[in-house]
Parts: structure tokens; sequence; C-alpha cells
């Protein structure tokens, strides 16, 4: 079985952006876990280990914001990468002041999308010493 580059749980509740997420990641050796709601994401991420959580901003009931604020309750080390059409300068310091390490404008281009993921994860495991994301 090949390895991956690592798992990704990717917040999106629209489909044809989450399908687009999927296809991308997944051809760059990335296996991706997509949840169409914060409460399930909530749920994967208290189950499962990722190495990246990718996030929208504009979904029903919780903001991307709300989101994050809740995983850094119980996991301060996955990396957050928000993937969001709010392109304003506050949107994205909300982002960071929630807990974020990353911020994406959609539509962005795949390579970029792929590009954000691989840095994050990298710069994630240099600071664990190359270790696995454990919470």
């Amino acid at each position: 079985m090949q390895s991956t580059k690592g798992r990704i749980l990717c917040t999106e509740d629209d489909v044809d952006t989450r399908e687009l997420i999927d296809f991308v990641l997944t051809q760059h050796g990335y296996e991706v876990v997509c949840s169409p709601s914060n409460a399930q994401t909530i749920d994967l991420a208290k189950t499962q280990n990722f190495d990246l959580y990718l996030v929208d901003n504009w979904m029903p009931g919780l903001s991307g914001t709300e989101l994050t604020e809740k995983l850094r309750q119980f996991d301060l080390k996955t990396p957050v990468l928000f993937y969001s059409g709010a392109a304003y300068v506050t949107d994205r310091e909300a982002a960071r002041g929630s807990g974020a390490q990353g911020y994406l404008v959609k539509p962005a281009d795949g390579n970029q999308l792929v590009a954000e993921v691989t840095r994050l994860i990298a710069e994630s495991k240099m600071e664990d010493g190359g270790a696995d994301n454990t919470k």
C-alpha cells in the first residue's frame, strides 16, 4: 500500500468545490476526507488524526473562524488552512486570530492550493521534529 503525503480534513458545504479539492489534492498524493458540516468536522477531528484542516469561512452554522476556535480547544498542533471566497483583509486577520496558519482566496489555482497545503504540513512536521501529528 502506497503511503500518502498527508491526511487532510476538508470542510466545505459546496459539493462541486468539495469534489474539486478532493480531486486536486488526491492527484498530488494526499488522502482527503471531506465533511459538508462543521459538526461532522469536529467529530472527525476528535476521533481521527489529520495533518491539516482545510476550512471554508462561510458555512451554515459556525463560521470558519468559530470552527477553528473549536478545533483549537482540543488540537493545538494541526495546521489550519482557510480556503474561502471571503477576500477581505479582516477575514484573513480573523482567521489567523482564531488559530489558522494560512489563507487562500477562492478560486485559487490548484497548484497554489497544493503548494500551500504542502508548505503548512512540512512546517508542522518540522516543528514536531518530523513526527506524525497526533493530538
